[in-house]
């Protein structure tokens, strides 16, 4: 694993913390709101025309839950992220057509968004050691492009 046990029992710690549903729409619906560009990405999930429409689309929130939940895999695969997310940097490559500095993007909001809902328990390393698994999902979920 690239984590020390400390670094691993920090990210475990938290995460069991984590709510999936609410962090995930957060970080989702935040990342649409900074850079609104992205929401080409997701055109498809009705009416995005204003932040408003972001904030309180249920398809958005869902979406989020689904990608916070996927990255909370990597939590459990500590040592084989790249491998267990082989199959999801394909699809996004293939088939979505997603940037993947999008993953970098995302990575970043989710620290933020962990920091937010967690103050107490997010301390300085705590968030030194997200920002590594963030990293390594970015990384893991950018493998397969070329």
């Amino acid at each position: 694993s690239p984590f020390s046990a400390h670094e691993e029992k920090l990210i475990v710690d938290l995460w069991a913390k984590v709510d999936v549903a609410s962090c995930g729409g957060d970080a989702l619906s935040r990342m649409l709101i900074i850079y609104p560009w992205k929401r080409r990405y997701f055109e498809h999930f009705g009416k995005l025309s204003t932040d408003q429409d972001v904030l309180h689309n249920e398809k958005i929130r869902e979406h989020g839950k689904k990608v916070l939940a996927s990255f909370g895999e990597a939590v459990k695969h500590l040592d084989n992220i790249k491998g267990h997310f082989a199959h999801l940097s394909k699809l996004h490559f293939e088939k979505f057509h997603v940037d993947c500095e999008n993953f970098k993007l995302l990575g970043d909001i989710i620290i933020v968004v962990l920091g937010m809902h967690h103050p107490k328990d997010f301390t300085l390393q705590t968030h030194a050691a997200f920002q590594k698994l963030v990293r390594h999902v970015a990384a893991a979920l950018s493998a397969e492009y070329h």
